[in-house]
């Protein structure tokens, strides 16, 4: 049922880029119900920190929780950011390559070094936590002159499927594509969870909207959604 107070302007959206196909779903199911218009701008989280703190309005954020560790950013927020999706990182290969193992934390160095070529979106805090883990393994330096960057982590899948790139290194979610196949998560303790948190932003216009579009994002319809999307919810 379409909401009687439903405004005639979109609400403007901050959206981690690795949110990509699952807000590109959920935002116009949320819209046919609501009659809310969204404008969703997906971007790294260097780029939403400048987006959230730039003076210009939007009305809330889908974000990786690393963006709200920024003061400057955390203080454009009306109250503490909640929970909305999280999800882990792995590696992937074109469809019908030989796959390398990754089980544990040396053969997932071995493999790396091993690569032809990887491929990631390093503007982001998915990609800061990839290069982090190359410098953790002490192979850094020997990654960096095999990475094939990418501006959007939407051209990380495509890179490996027409052999780009050797390897897809990133979150699990985004290496789910056509022509790509897993290879396998992290290991061990070099696997981590990257958190994606919601918040209405403390300037909008359309604060009761907002937050209608962020409770949307956490009910079992969203879930199911996320989980289609490789992304567990909550």
């Amino acid at each position: 049922m379409t909401s009687p107070d439903a405004s005639t302007s979109a609400l403007k959206i901050l959206a981690g880029g690795s949110m990509t196909a699952c807000l590109k779903e959920l935002g116009p199911r949320f819209e046919k119900v609501t009659g809310h218009k969204l404008n969703i701008a997906f971007a790294g989280t260097p780029e939403l920190i400048k987006q959230a703190t730039s003076g210009a309005p939007f009305d809330a954020a889908v974000v990786p929780i690393d963006v709200m560790k920024d003061e400057g950013a955390r203080a454009k927020f009306a109250a503490a950011p909640v929970t909305i999706a999280r999800v882990g990182y792995g590696v992937a290969v074109k469809a019908g390559a030989p796959k390398p193992d990754v089980s544990t934390p040396h053969k997932f160095k071995a493999a790396m070094l091993a690569a032809r070529s990887i491929t990631l979106y390093p503007e982001s805090a998915a990609g800061a936590f990839v290069m982090k883990t190359f410098d953790t393994l002490g192979i850094a330096d020997a990654m960096k002159a095999k990475l094939k960057a990418q501006g959007t982590p939407t051209g990380i899948a495509p890179a490996v499927a027409t052999g780009e790139a050797e390897y897809g290194v990133f979150l699990t979610n985004v290496l789910m594509a056509p022509g790509v196949e897993p290879v396998g998560p992290f290991p061990g303790d070099l696997q981590n969870e990257l958190v994606f948190v919601g918040a209405v932003a403390a300037g909008s216009k359309n604060a009761a909207a907002a937050q209608a579009f962020l409770d949307y994002l956490r009910t079992p319809e969203a879930a199911a959604v996320f989980r289609a999307k490789g992304v567990t919810a909550g």
